[in-house]
């Protein structure tokens, strides 16, 4: 049996004396899927998220990806390890408007510590593949909302991530674009890409996802798998 890529085991996240954010949360996803996170505002898909980033720390039970013990990192090692082990995508981008497109890209694998030569190559052969080469020279406030969120994209898997944690993806873009991130996040999914979603928007979840995890006041109140359609197999 494969090890999972993500496994939370009894997570609990209390911020102050209220009702915990995430309560005795217990999960397992598997290298390769594609999960989305559901919820309304307050739900604690944000903690979740945040939790598995390692941008939080639960205040109890365990938090492991791709073997790492989230949890237990500091703070130097919690940012190795969103450099070598996570990709992340924003509602908003995050784009550094200051630099160039393939700056903005190159960037991670800068900070990885990457040759000059082999980093502009590699985010070279990601804004091809996904369709914005030809912005390479361009700043990020001269493209469309969909073309920056392909940018971030590259960015996201500049440095071969094992997982993608995509925060609303689609929330800043007009319909047009929204719809080609998602075919997207499908093309990553079907190539082995492991994915974690999350967002309030059933139709973006149905859309990308083959999993869709519920929460509900912190709590876990659904956990549906749907096959995978033969286009999206790996």
């Amino acid at each position: 049996m494969n090890t999972p890529a993500i496994e939370l085991r009894s997570v609990t996240r209390r911020y102050d004396d209220g009702p915990p954010a995430l309560h005795e949360t217990t999960l397992s996803i598997a290298p390769g899927e594609a999960v989305a996170i559901l919820g309304p505002s307050g739900s604690g898909k944000s903690t979740l998220l945040n939790l598995i980033a390692g941008l939080d720390r639960p205040s109890g039970g365990t938090v492991t990806v791709d073997g790492v013990r989230v949890d237990k990192l500091n703070e130097a090692g919690s940012a190795r390890y969103r450099r070598d082990k996570i990709g992340m995508v924003f509602q908003f981008f995050n784009l550094l408007d200051d630099l160039t497109v393939i700056d903005n890209v190159v960037l991670p694998a800068q900070l990885s510590g990457t040759a000059r030569g082999a980093a502009r190559r590699r985010a070279g052969q990601l804004l091809d593949s996904l369709g914005v080469a030809r912005h390479a020279a361009a700043y990020p406030g001269r493209l469309s909302g969909g073309e920056r969120q392909r940018v971030a994209v590259a960015r996201a898997l500049m440095n071969r991530p094992a997982l993608l944690l995509a925060d609303e993806p689609t929330g800043a873009l007009d319909t047009a674009s929204g719809a080609e991130v998602k075919r997207l996040l499908n093309d990553l999914h079907a190539d082995g890409q492991t994915i974690v979603l999350v967002t309030h928007d059933l139709a973006l979840a149905q859309a990308c996802a083959t999993r869709t995890i519920r929460l509900v006041d912190g709590r876990v109140v659904a956990d549906d798998t749907r096959a995978v359609a033969a286009g999206r197999a790996r």
